[in-house]
């Protein structure tokens, strides 16, 4: 428990934050790419995944948005910034 008292609050956090991220991250990504990719299954489960097309176009169709929302964020911080 020596490393423990190492960290603070906030690095504790941080870590979580990207432990979460990293779990979630794998799981879309078992949903949406592996699933796809493994013989059909009989468990209910799987086989509805294996199914389901829609967080397979999600994440693709998200982007440009996305990028239109930094751009937009960028565009209003630069402007601001000399008014």
């Amino acid at each position: 428990m020596q490393w423990l008292a190492l960290f603070d609050e906030r690095k504790l956090r941080g870590c979580l934050f990207v432990s979460i991220g990293s779990i979630f991250f794998v799981g879309y990504f078992f949903v949406a790419v592996i699933s796809k990719l493994l013989p059909p299954s009989n468990i209910a489960l799987i086989s509805a995944l294996q199914n389901d097309w829609y967080y397979c176009l999600l994440v693709p169709l998200t982007l440009p948005i996305i990028l239109v929302a930094v751009y937009f964020h960028w565009l209003n911080m630069k402007l601001f910034k000399h008014a």
